[in-house]
């Protein structure tokens, strides 16, 4: 096994995954954040086009979306979203469009993890909200969404996890990361296959068992008797 750590760049692959993980944390929950509210929108038009989109996107395999982001945005249309300076910039453009499909992929089921949050909270707070004067931003922004994030800890934890495995099909842009490094592996060392598999999966418990961990914590300590 440490002969495997020392030819192949094993660590810095994981490092690839977290980072992709991180960026389409971020993304992916201001997307959704801004999904779910247009989805309990008072405005039908916002409404319908929320639904219709997270219907779409959730049900399109998440490597056709990848894909579509390397081969389409940038292979079809040209779009740059890294810059073009230096020797990397190719793989850095890759890792961002890796990004923004990993991004509105999982917005979606950010979307409805926060609306199964929304569902913990009482149908009166939005009214005693509308009966002092608030409007309907005002009322999602200062009432609804502090509770509904409370009751969603426990589905975002999930989606974040699911995110953190599917940073994987990042291979189909080209982005070298823990995949990539496990197929050469596999390739080129085949008679190190037990080795190679148990590397793989104390990475990932690594990576993810903490993130069950915090997340089971944070939804008991934030959970509200009623």
């Amino acid at each position: 096994m440490g002969e495997l750590l020392s030819q192949y760049d094993v660590l810095g692959a994981f490092l690839v995954n977290i980072e992709l993980t991180l960026w389409a944390a971020i993304g992916s929950a201001v997307l959704g954040v801004v999904l779910m509210v247009m989805r309990v929108s008072p405005m039908s038009s916002l409404r319908s086009f929320a639904a219709a989109f997270v219907n779409i996107v959730m049900n399109v395999p998440l490597t056709l979306i990848i894909l579509a982001c390397s081969l389409g945005v940038y292979g079809e249309l040209g779009v740059v979203v890294s810059g073009r300076s230096g020797d990397q910039w190719l793989a850095r453009n890759s890792f961002w469009l890796t990004v923004i499909g990993l991004s509105v992929y999982t917005s979606t089921f950010v979307c409805e993890a926060l609306r199964s949050g929304l569902n913990t909270v009482p149908p009166g707070q939005a009214e005693a909200a509308r009966a002092i004067g608030l409007s309907f931003g005002q009322t999602m922004r200062s009432v609804i969404l502090p509770q509904t994030l409370r009751g969603a800890v426990a589905p975002l934890g999930n989606t974040l996890i699911a995110l953190a495995k599917n940073t994987t099909v990042a291979s189909a842009a080209g982005v070298a990361q823990a995949a990539s490094v496990m197929s050469d592996m596999f390739e080129f060392d085949p008679q190190h296959l037990l080795a190679i598999f148990a590397i793989f999966a104390i990475g990932w418990t690594i990576i993810v068992l903490p993130i069950g961990l915090i997340t089971t914590s944070l939804s008991r300590k934030l959970a509200v008797a009623r």
